[in-house]
């Protein structure tokens, strides 16, 4: 892909998944990247297998200081801040939204929608400002349509798509900003969706399968590169077909 080698990249939740996948996609189209996320024994492991071009930060993504220290650690290792996947998100609440926790609402909005913003704005300041790049937040067909049992996180990523488009409308036109939304995807995150009845969860997606990391992460290295150069405020959606069905996935 055009215009991804030699840029560097802070892809966060990215020890395993779909952000790993991301990862992986952009050290083989010649980026660099660091990665983030909570558990440091398995970010080191992922970081080892990514090869000489990465490097991790161990830390929650939407600790201020952690972010600090994830764009110093990029910087002072490739020298420059080009590239910004939004990867984390959180669903510790399961059920309708009238019985949800409001203390765990809040914090589904901070670390889905508030934390992908200050992320932003403080790679912004520190070289995107100046120099331009690319962005691109993962949302959820969840935030799309309504998806019973996971409302609130559909909520969170409902507002994470229109954070897009603002931040496209305003960050123009040095800096490009999407969002992919996919459906179902094999991971340890979604893994209570699908377990022990992937077939069942299946069939209403007309490709009849659920998606793979590598599905996404393909996605997201052509958003960030110069072949999407005239793409930005945009949500590809990424579902296996299953909104033709008026599914949530």
């Amino acid at each position: 892909m055009k215009g991804l080698s030699g840029k560097t990249a802070i892809v966060t939740g990215a020890s395993r998944g779909i952000g790993f996948a991301v990862a992986q996609r952009l050290v083989e189209e010649g980026a660099n990247v660091v990665i983030t996320a909570r558990k440091e024994d398995a970010l080191a492991e992922a970081a080892r297998s990514l090869g000489d071009r990465a490097r991790y930060v161990a830390g929650k993504a939407d600790d201020l200081a952690h972010q600090d220290e994830v764009i110093a650690a990029a910087l002072d290792a490739f020298g420059s801040l080009d590239l910004m996947v939004n990867n984390t998100g959180i669903n510790p609440a399961y059920g309708p939204l009238m019985n949800i926790d409001t203390g765990a609402a809040r914090k589904i909005m901070e670390v889905n929608v508030i934390a992908a913003l200050s992320w932003v704005q403080k790679i912004q300041a520190a070289w995107q400002r100046e120099h331009g790049g690319a962005i691109v937040n993962i949302a959820s067909v969840a935030g799309q349509r309504p998806a019973p049992g996971i409302a609130m996180y559909g909520v969170s990523k409902a507002a994470l798509i229109h954070l897009t488009e603002e931040l496209a409308y305003e960050l123009g036109p040095k800096v490009r900003v999407n969002a992919v939304a996919p459906a179902v995807v094999k991971t340890d995150f979604a893994k209570a969706l699908y377990d022990g009845k992937e077939e069942q969860v299946a069939a209403p997606y007309p490709l009849k399968r659920l998606g793979v990391p590598d599905d996404i992460g393909s996605v997201v290295a052509f958003l960030l590169s110069d072949d999407a150069g005239w793409m930005t405020g945009q949500t590809l959606t990424i579902d296996g077909g299953v909104l033709l069905n008026g599914g949530a996935g």
